[in-house]
């Protein structure tokens, strides 16, 4: 207890101390505004995962297989849309398929080989056209349709300048209601913000016709929350 006591006093005689010290500079006075501007803007890059699931009695059999289905859609691809794609293989693999029996131990009944492409579009107006290509060329997955942009940075700038104008000029008004007027700026701090992608509205397709997508707009959102010293 006397050690107790005895820090809460050199703790009260330090503040004290710190009170009376003429050079300590008292804390500026300051305001602190927060603001969210949004940018909508249009989409043009689409990404779609593309895949190829076979299944077979021998593991290399269901790769084999995979390959030469999997080889077949690419050359689709290729041929409908040309240098409109980008192809990339995000995922690769091939499992045993397990046959269970109450009481006995699980058995291999085959294998499943799966290698999933993602497909990189540049050009959205032929979104249905590679969604069709790929199913008609033996895809049996089709998935993750998503729309970005392709400097997406240009467009989240552009959200947080909206957004400091915003904060600014709320500083200003807060100021000016006061009787004070804004000195310098103290921080600028970007807080949360982000990306609202479109999900990919697909609809009913028409016999004979190419699926029709619609690709809506993206938002991007940024907050900026601003803090300025102020006087009289």
């Amino acid at each position: 207890m006397k050690l107790i006591a005895c820090s809460f006093a050199l703790a009260l005689a330090a503040s004290s101390v710190r009170a009376q010290d003429p050079s300590a500079k008292p804390p500026l006075p300051y305001i602190r505004t927060s603001a969210e501007a949004v940018v909508s803007a249009k989409p043009d890059r689409a990404k779609v995962n593309i895949g190829v699931t076979t299944q077979a009695p021998a593991a290399q059999a269901a790769a084999a297989q995979n390959a030469k289905e999997l080889d077949a859609v690419i050359r689709q691809i290729r041929a409908a849309l040309g240098s409109a794609v980008e192809l990339k293989t995000i995922g690769y693999s091939v499992n045993p398929d397990f046959r269970y029996k109450q009481g006995a131990t699980p058995t291999i009944a085959g294998y499943t080989a799966t290698n999933i492409l993602e497909v990189t579009l540049n050009d959205l107006t032929q979104a249905g056209k590679l969604i069709d290509t790929a199913t008609q060329s033996g895809a049996n997955t089709v998935q993750g349709l998503q729309f970005t942009l392709k400097d997406e940075s240009a467009v989240q700038s552009q959200a947080l300048r909206e957004a400091a104008i915003k904060a600014r000029s709320k500083a200003e008004a807060l100021a000016q209601a006061l009787g004070l007027k804004i000195v310098r700026v103290i921080s600028a701090e970007e807080s949360g913000g982000g990306i609202i992608r479109p999900m990919a509205a697909q609809m009913m397709r028409a016999e004979g016709a190419p699926t029709p997508v619609e690709s809506g707009t993206i938002e991007v959102h940024g907050n900026i929350t601003l803090t300025v010293e102020v006087a009289q």
